[in-house]
């Protein structure tokens, strides 16, 4: 993490509680104890007005402002639903960090509002994707982000082992079930492939770069040409 985006989560967890202690700050943002005094001087030093000490804990003086983005109730409400919806269908990073962005984004709700959004009376039960799908669908969401090639062991509808080379575009919900759109270097063209029917899969150093008709955006507008008008 750099430290410019470490700083800033600092600063958000210490709004966002009432105390925060060097030790659980340390904890939270996995670094030293040490590491956490040293950025609670540096921000200190440039204006932010985090009150305490160490031993004691740290707090941010209550007439710091706040940022001029804000939701309303029911904005917060959706917020709220989307990640309780999401979370269980998403890989163990991106669900974390959908926890993590909700936490800030309540943390400077009115107590009202936020009040609102935490009593929200929708749910989704924790009844996701198995750890496997999980892992896979990570590396390769990471996988299509950094252009890196895969190569896959997969299993089709029918029972039907193979093994492909991919270019990973991208990622997409159907429901219930997560499949990975990719340009096959053994079939020459476009393919979907159930990631829960992914047996093994490997990210190869070999990245590749967009060549036209190969790309997600030729994918997607080949399926548009598809559909009636």
């Amino acid at each position: 993490m750099r430290r410019a985006d470490r700083l800033f989560e600092l600063v958000q967890i210490i709004r966002g509680r009432r105390l925060s202690t060097a030790d659980y700050l340390a904890e939270r943002m996995e670094v030293s104890a040490r590491t956490v005094y040293r950025d609670i001087a540096d921000l200190q030093a440039q204006g932010v007005p985090i009150e305490g000490e160490a031993g004691v804990g740290y707090r941010m003086r209550p007439d710091f402002d706040l940022p001029p983005l804000m939701f309303t109730k029911d904005e917060a409400q959706a917020l709220v639903a989307s990640v309780r919806i999401a979370q269980p269908r998403l890989d163990a990073a991106l669900a974390r960090h959908a926890g993590g962005a909700l936490s800030k984004i309540l943390a400077v709700l009115p107590v009202a509002a936020r009040a609102a959004a935490e009593s929200l009376a929708v749910y989704a039960p924790p009844i996701g994707l198995d750890e496997a799908t999980r892992a896979h669908l990570e590396g390769l969401r990471i996988a299509a982000e950094s252009r890196r090639k895969v190569r896959l062991r997969y299993l089709d509808l029918k029972d039907r082992p193979s093994e492909r080379l991919v270019r990973p575009l991208g990622c997409f919900y159907w429901s219930d079930v997560w499949t990975l759109a990719a340009w096959c270097e053994a079939r020459e063209g476009f393919r979907n492939f159930r990631i829960d029917r992914i047996q093994e899969m490997h990210v190869l150093e070999e990245r590749f770069r967009d060549e036209a008709g190969k790309t997600l955006a030729d994918l997607l507008r080949s399926v548009d040409a598809e559909l009636p008008s």
